[in-house]
């Protein structure tokens, strides 16, 4: 800043941004990051909308498409969005909508009771943060349509015909100069039509994808229309577990004022996967809806289990842990007004919320259980089988914390430490092997990173008891190079996070089948027991090159095998003479430490990927079906995917 322009510092040298200018200066206090989960956002936003109009019961039907060109169109058959002149702003009130930031309906308590969306910040923002968009409205027998170009309308919304057809048609195309990358994930977006087809029951919603042809040529689509709700949502997590009682228990009303909406079942497993929803959204952190769940769940199984006589010969106390181990459930609330905490803004903090849910599941489970005498006694004998699996686990957790004080440090014989304690610059690679420890240790900056060799395969936890996975020396390891405390009683994903010793967690392995196979057991870890950490962001995994190619006195790394084609025609295209040498790396031990530094280590040049959860509920799915018993569904998704993998003869 310049003399002149330092002594004339004044209100007019304060930037005053308004609105959608603020919204492209400042994206992500709308809509979280400009990454991959900010993109997706715009669509959820968009789809809210009509999701909103399907709560109101004025929409039974949304499509959701992406073009070729990665623009995105979402339409519905709802009431359509008003045309008519808004008597404040003086234009259309569709542009009011589009164009204005905290516009619409979902503000008038009137239109809509409750309205989903996590921030609530509506398609203005979508408009926005997009390059191009379109919205077309279909509304008592005629069409209107206004086109906007970063959030400008380019002219006033203007009548094109006349139609039969009802509500509301946005095609927006994002801001590549916003956006790291604009290329639409159609798994993502599937995952998340499937689970408001659940949470939104009756509702029919396809997803089209015009980028990928399937055999006939056609675009390829899924549809979601769910009957049943929650209680096929609860199907779908647990299809591939083996179900402990025969019905799922189920119950829908409204308590105070406020829907709520419940499924669950007991499964085999050793594991607790609870889903909870408000307005649609995902509330990872939980809150009080879920601690009315809990409340209520605890409460009325201890009662009945005390009644019936089956503690009597039990010698210790049972927690509210016991009560849920094995048991897959969803809650779904709907509040008017919602107020999010937690650093994701995902923990649920209306008071009043709590209450109800406590008194809905209690009520439910009480009649259920007077109902089902043969069930209840099943549930209550998985409930003194946990019980006494975790009083196990207690004293093999005071193992590892008494073996963590005895050993001087406290810290596990095999990690190799790094000089700096500040947390956040600290890095901890757990890496495949002893062999290829030994070279990352002699390749690594000893000042931030440490290095910690896991020997072998470690243990599934899928299909583990807690006393089990807490007596697995490996896993052992980790929990105690990481500094984090094994869980709770009261919780067993619960971790004492401020107490994290390395930022950036990264699993190295192998680039072959063994290795991806290491790598999805230490992710079912991580996901299953230190979920947090993976929620948080401080989990990653390193990409160590695929290949090395030489010509001559030039050489270059190759990460794909597009790459290593575009590299061969390279080598030749520059006149070189001799044959491409070309060196495919199947295992970390092939690289010598500069090697390994070079590609996989240096913050300079490498590439890590970060570890996230789009959607809790699609990943327990997902691990479920991968790391647990059941075979079939895993032959089918093998089978369905061979065509993605690439198998190394």
């Amino acid at each position: 800043m310049s003399e002149e322009k330092k002594q004339n510092y004044s209100a007019d040298s304060i930037q005053a941004l308004e609105g959608m200018e603020h919204v492209r200066m400042r994206p992500s206090m709308y809509i979280g990051d400009v990454g991959v989960r900010g993109l997706h956002h715009l669509v959820y936003e968009v789809v809210d909308n009509s999701i909103d109009e399907a709560m109101g019961g004025h929409c039974n039907e949304i499509q959701v498409w992406i073009n070729e060109d990665n623009s995105v169109g979402v339409r519905d058959n709802g009431r359509g969005i008003p045309v008519d002149i808004h008597k404040k702003e003086g234009v259309s009130a569709l542009e009011v909508v589009m164009t204005k930031i905290g516009a619409g309906g979902k503000f008038d308590k009137d239109s809509y009771k409750v309205s989903g969306g996590l921030h609530g910040v509506g398609v203005s923002v979508v408009n926005a943060l997009s390059d191009d968009l379109k919205a077309t409205v279909y509304r008592d027998g005629k069409v209107y349509e206004q086109e906007y170009k970063k959030g400008k309308a380019l002219y006033p919304v203007k009548e094109t015909g006349t139609s039969d057809l009802r509500g509301t048609e946005v095609t927006f195309k994002p801001d590549p100069t916003i956006f790291e990358d604009t290329v639409f994930s159609y798994e993502t977006l599937t995952d998340r039509m499937r689970e408001l087809s659940f949470l939104n029951k009756q509702v029919r919603i396809t997803i089209t994808d015009h980028r990928e042809k399937d055999e006939e040529g056609n675009s390829i689509s899924k549809e979601f229309y769910s009957t049943e709700g929650l209680k096929e949502f609860v199907r779908y997590i647990d299809e591939t577990r083996e179900p402990l009682i025969a019905e799922i228990i189920h119950m829908e009303g409204e308590r105070n004022g406020i829907p709520v909406e419940v499924a669950m079942i007991y499964n085999t497993s050793y594991s607790e996967n609870i889903h909870a929803y408000v307005n649609n959204i995902n509330t990872h952190e939980g809150g009080t809806h879920l601690s009315g769940f809990r409340r209520g769940l605890t409460a009325t199984l201890k009662k009945y289990a005390e009644t019936s006589g089956m503690l009597e010969k039990l010698k210790f106390e049972i927690s509210g842990d016991d009560f849920r181990e094995g048991l897959t459930a969803i809650i779904s609330v709907k509040v008017q007004e919602p107020q999010f905490e937690g650093q994701t803004k995902t923990k649920l903090g209306n008071r009043e919320v709590t209450a109800p849910v406590s008194q809905a599941v209690s009520e439910m489970l009480t009649n259920y259980l007077e109902e089902h005498p043969a069930d209840a006694k099943i549930i209550v004998q998985k409930v003194i089988l946990a019980a006494t699996a975790r009083h196990a686990a207690t004293k093999a957790r005071e193992m590892v914390q008494r073996k963590n004080v005895m050993t001087g440090s406290g810290l596990p014989g095999k990690l190799s430490d790094c000089a700096s304690k500040d947390p956040v610059e600290c890095e901890i690679y757990l890496v495949e092997g002893d062999s290829a420890g030994g070279t990352a240790k002699q390749g690594r900056d000893r000042h931030f990173q440490a290095i910690m060799p896991l020997r072998g395969k470690i243990l599934n936890v899928e299909k583990a008891m807690q006393h089990k996975i807490l007596d697995n020396e490996e896993i052992k390891n980790i929990y105690t190079a990481l500094g984090v405390r094994i869980g709770t009683e009261e919780d067993a994903r619960a971790l004492n996070i401020e107490k994290l010793r390395y930022h950036k967690i990264i699993i190295m392995c192998d680039a072959d089948v063994d290795g991806s196979h290491i790598e999805t057991l230490i992710l079912t870890f991580f996901f299953r027991y230190m979920f947090e950490l993976v929620e948080k962001g401080h989990v990653y995994i390193a990409t160590p090159p695929l290949y090395l190619l030489k010509k001559g006195k030039d050489q270059k790394y190759c990460w794909t095998d597009e790459e290593r084609d575009e590299t061969i025609q390279e080598f030749k295209g520059a006149g070189k003479e001799g044959s491409v040498h070309i060196q495919r790396y199947k295992g970390l031990g092939e690289m010598n430490a500069e090697q390994l530094w070079s590609t996989t280590m240096n913050p300079e040049f490498r590439t890590l990927r970060q570890i996230t959860i789009d959607n809790a509920a699609s990943a327990d799915h997902t691990f479920s079906m991968l790391m647990g018993d059941d075979v079939p569904p895993r032959r089918e998704f093998i089978e369905t995917n061979a065509k993605y993998a690439k198998i190394d003869i």
